[in-house]
C-alpha cells in the first residue's frame, strides 16, 4: 500500500482501450510540440516583419547550430524516459530513482561542457556553415545567447522525460505553454519595442525556457514523495548500472540527433551558398517541416512510451495495436497539412515574411514539403519500435544510414550531380525521412523486439 502511495504519479500505460489511451497521452505532446514550434516560428515571423531577410536567415541557421548543441539533450532525455518506462512496466521503481539521479548529474554535466567548448569554437562553428555576409553579425548574436541558455534547455529536458516516463505528458505541456507564451511576449517587447533585433529573439527563448524549467523543477520537488525521488544530494551521484543504461541507449540517440542535426546543418551551407534569399527560404521550409513533424514526433514518442511499458510488462500482444493507431492517426494529420499545402502555398510562405524576394521564389519549396509530411507519417512506426524497445544498435545504425548517408547523399544527388540547386537539397533530405520505416519496419517483422 506504501508503494502505491509513493508512486502516485505513475500512470499505467499496460492497460485499457489503446485507441484511446495513445491519444489521451499523444495529444499533450502534440500540443507541447506545437507550442515549441509555434515560439520557433514566433522568432522568424517576428523577426521577418521586423528585420527583414537578412534577421530570417539568422535565427534559421543559429536555428540549426542550437539543434546540434542539443544533441546530448534529445538522445540521453529520450533514453532516460525509455528507461524510466520499461522499469515502470516491471515495478522497479528502485531503478526509476537510480535514473532520475543519474540522468539529472549527467545531463547538467553535458550542458555545461558543450557551453564552454562551443562558445570557444563559436566563429568557427559560423563559418563552418556558410553563414552569409550579410547575416554574420545577426547570426553571432543569436548563436551566443542561445549558447549560455543550454543549462535550462537541457534541465526542460529533463524534467520532462522524467514524468513522459511515468506515463504524465499533461505538465510537460503546461510547462512548454508556460515557456511559449513568454517567448512570444518577450519577443515583441525586446525586438519591436526596445530594438534588440536577432539577440532579443534569442534572449526570449532562453528565458522562456529558463522560467519553464524552474516551474517544472519546483513542481517535480514538491511531488517527490509521490514519484520516489528525494532531491537530496546524495541521491544526485551517477550510479554505475544507471550510467550503463542510459549510456548504451543514451549515446546512439545523441549520435543519431546530432548526425540528423549536423546533416540539416551541411544542407542549410549549401543553401547559403545560394545567398541570403535562398538562406531566408530554408528557414521557412524548415519552420513548416517543424510543423508537420509534430504530431509524427508525438505519436512516435506516445507510442515508444507506451510499447518500452507493456515490453516491460511483457504484454507483446498490445504492441501491434500500439502502432497501427500511432501511425493512423500521424496519416491523418499529415493529409491534412498536404491539402492546406497544396491549396494555398503561397499564403502559408507569407504567414513568415513580406519580404516580396523571398516570397517570389518560395513556391520550389511546396514539393519537398509535401514529400516530408509523407515521411513524417512512416516515421512514426518506425521510432515507436526502435525507441520503445530501447534497441541502442538500431538507433546506431540509422544515426549512420539516415543522418550521415542518406541525408547528404541524397541531397548531394539532387543538388549537385543533377543541379537542382536548393530545391534539390530539400529533395534529398525529405527522402531521406523514409529511412526509419525501411530499418523499424524490418526490425518489427523480425520480432526481435521481443527479447531486446
Amino acid at each position: 500500500m506504501e508503494e502505491k502511495k509513493s508512486f502516485s504519479m505513475v500512470n499505467d500505460l499496460t492497460e485499457g482501450p489503446i485507441a484511446k489511451q495513445l491519444l489521451r497521452f499523444a495529444l499533450p505532446l502534440f500540443l507541447s510540440n506545437a507550442m515549441q514550434a509555434i515560439y520557433n516560428v514566433a522568432d522568424m515571423v517576428i523577426v521577418g516583419h521586423f528585420i527583414g531577410g537578412s534577421g530570417m536567415s539568422a535565427v534559421a541557421t543559429g536555428g540549426n547550430i542550437l539543434q546540434i548543441l542539443n544533441f546530448f539533450a534529445i538522445g540521453f532525455s529520450g533514453a532516460g524516459q525509455i528507461t524510466i518506462a520499461q522499469a515502470v512496466g516491471r515495478k522497479d521503481f528502485e531503478s526509476v530513482k537510480h535514473t532520475i539521479g543519474t540522468m539529472f548529474s549527467v545531463m547538467m554535466g553535458l550542458a555545461l561542457l558543450m557551453s564552454i567548448i562551443c562558445y570557444n569554437l563559436r566563429d568557427w562553428i559560423l563559418q563552418m556553415v556558410n553563414t552569409p555576409a550579410e547575416s554574420y553579425a545577426y547570426t553571432m548574436d543569436y548563436t551566443v545567447t542561445c549558447i549560455f541558455g543550454l543549462l535550462f534547455i537541457y534541465g526542460y529536458n529533463i524534467v520532462s522525460a522524467i514524468m513522459r516516463g511515468m506515463g504524465d505528458s499533461r505538465r510537460p505541456f503546461i510547462f512548454i505553454t508556460i515557456a511559449a507564451c513568454m517567448n512570444i511576449l518577450l519577443d515583441l517587447l525586446f525586438i519591436a519595442v526596445f530594438h534588440m533585433e536577432v539577440r532579443g529573439a534569442a534572449l526570449a527563448t532562453v528565458i522562456g525556457q529558463g522560467f519553464s524549467f524552474l516551474v517544472a523543477l519546483v513542481y517535480l520537488y514538491r511531488r517527490r514523495e509521490a514519484f520516489g525521488f528525494d532531491f537530496r544530494p546524495g541521491s544526485f551521484v551517477p550510479k554505475r548500472e544507471a550510467v550503463a543504461r542510459l549510456t548504451a541507449l543514451g549515446i546512439p540517440m545523441s549520435i543519431q540527433s546530432a548526425s540528423i542535426s549536423v546533416s540539416m546543418t551541411i544542407v542549410t551551407a549549401w543553401v547559403n551558398s545560394f545567398g541570403v534569399i535562398y538562406s531566408a527560404i530554408a528557414g521557412i521550409i524548415s519552420k513548416i517541416n517543424t510543423m508537420a513533424g509534430i504530431m509524427s514526433a508525438a505519436l512516435s514518442t506516445a507510442g515508444a512510451s507506451m510499447l518500452a511499458q507493456n515490453l516491460g510488462a511483457k504484454k507483446y500482444h498490445r504492441v501491434p495495436r500500439v502502432i497501427g493507431w500511432a501511425t493512423a492517426y500521424s496519416a491523418v494529420v499529415s493529409l491534412v497539412l498536404i491539402l492546406i499545402m497544396v491549396t494555398v502555398p503561397e499564403g502559408v510562405c507569407a504567414l513568415f515574411t513580406k519580404d516580396a524576394k523571398v516570397l517570389a521564389a518560395a513556391g520550389i519549396i511546396v514539393g519537398p514539403v509535401i514529400l516530408n509530411f509523407v515521411g513524417a507519417t512512416t516515421r512514426t512506426c518506425g521510432f515507436a519500435i526502435i525507441n520503445g524497445s530501447g534497441n541502442s544498435k538500431l538507433n546506431l545504425f540509422i544515426a549512420i544510414l539516415d543522418g550521415l548517408v542518406a541525408r547528404i547523399g541524397l541531397a548531394y544527388l539532387f543538388g549537385f550531380f543533377f543541379a537542382m540547386g536548393p530545391r534539390g537539397f530539400w529533395y534529398g533530405d525529405a527522402l531521406a525521412g523514409f529511412v526509419p520505416l525501411l530499418v523499424g519496419g524490418t526490425y518489427y517483422l523480425t520480432g526481435r523486439w521481443k527479447r531486446e
